[in-house]
């Protein structure tokens, strides 16, 4: 069998030699290229000699000098060796060894005396399903590639644009005739430019802490007691400048059985910016957004309710992922899709949840679900 364009590689390790050959033989003949070792030490050998890993590894089990257990745990704490299929050879009837091989995550198992076509259908089984995993990971990896080339080339690029064009006016102003109005009307572009840009790249900072557990470390020292609801709201408010300048109406409903919490108010108030910004978004200008609390269940919800144009049922599963968009090409909001990937985050920061809810045409309501942690007396 072939992968990627060559033969593939397979590393068969057997104290047996006369059992050695006789799998090495089957699996020449059968087109593969085949490396070999009589115990786990020279298996390693063999791994650390070449340039890169084999395809496949074909392990007995009872081995002198160590044994085919500790070859597997090995080479699965090495990150290049991580994901090299992993074929053990067990004697008939040991089903503690068979059993032992699965809890550690084997890929499969050989029964000896094997047939020769059971082992091959077996190799080439395991083969297969690593390309498709290979190719499947490639596809994402280039899907995420186009999606960050997309951001770079208009969340970017657009800010960029004011921020260099009206620098360039204001550094000719003479040459322009600018009068007072014109200049502080530039100047509100390359700040709303630069402001654009700021959160653009606190939003890609935030989601690889996020990705890498340096948020998670961050919450468990910053968590404590969250006493007003009214805080944090109007902090998250104050990050939409549409809900400051009065371009959307803003309605705050807040249930009188809300209970102190604990959490991360700065996380929060991020997450909570984000549901008003996506609000503002996808409504029209005019229209009221409903930021609310309560308490049920020993979870405290926080949600959003807009009465913008709402969103597809199919698109309900992927709102949540980085970098999506409902329908991009159409409509040319302002955003690196990252904002509900965050909120999500925070919400499993706090062990909590998140849901939607949404009607075409009559808007949608985004809910933030949080277990309700009292803080300790």
């Amino acid at each position: 069998m072939k992968t990627g364009g060559r033969k593939a590689t397979i590393l068969v390790v057997e104290d047996d030699q006369h059992l050695l050959e006789g799998i090495r033989d089957i699996l020449e003949l059968d087109g593969y290229n085949v490396q070999i070792a009589q115990n786990g030490v020279e298996a390693l050998a063999v791994l650390q000699g070449q340039s890169g890993p084999p395809d496949l590894i074909v392990s007995d089990i009872m081995m002198p000098q160590m044994d085919g257990v500790e070859l597997f745990k090995t080479v699965r704490q090495q990150p290049q060796w991580l994901n090299i299929p992993f074929i053990f050879l067990t004697a008939k009837g040991e089903r503690n060894d068979i059993y032992k091989g699965l809890r550690l995550g084997v890929d499969d198992y050989i029964v000896k005396p094997y047939d020769p076509t059971d082992l091959l259908v077996k190799i080439e089984g395991r083969l297969l399903r690593q390309k498709a995993i290979a190719d499947a990971h490639i596809e994402s990896l280039s899907q995420l590639k186009r999606q960050i080339l997309t951001i770079l080339n208009h969340e970017f690029r657009t800010p960029l644009t004011f921020v260099v064009a009206y620098s360039d006016m204001l550094n000719n102003a003479d040459a322009n005739g600018l009068n007072e109005t014109d200049v502080l009307s530039y100047l509100k572009g390359v700040s709303a430019g630069a402001d654009r840009l700021r959160n653009l790249i606190e939003n890609f900072i935030l989601l690889v802490e996020m990705e890498t557990g340096d948020a998670q470390k961050t919450f468990e020292w910053r968590r404590c007691p969250i006493y007003s609801l009214d805080d944090l709201f109007s902090a998250a408010r104050a990050r939409v400048k549409a809900l400051q300048d009065g371009t959307y109406p803003l309605i705050i409903q807040i249930a009188g059985d809300v209970p102190v919490f604990v959490g991360d108010a700065e996380y929060l108030t991020i997450a909570i910016g984000h549901l008003l910004s996506n609000a503002v978004k996808f409504s029209p200008p005019g229209k009221p957004i409903t930021l609310g609390a309560d308490a049920s269940d020993s979870h405290i919800h926080i949600w959003v309710r807009d009465e913008g144009r709402g969103i597809p049922a199919a698109e309900l599963e992927h709102i949540w992922e980085v970098f999506y968009q409902v329908d991009r090409t159409q409509y040319e909001d302002q955003g690196a899709g990252a904002g509900l990937a965050i909120v999500r985050g925070v919400a499993q920061l706090h062990n909590g949840m998140v849901n939607v809810t949404s009607v075409v045409g009559e808007g949608s309501t985004f809910t933030i679900s949080l277990p309700i942690e009292k803080p300790v007396v």
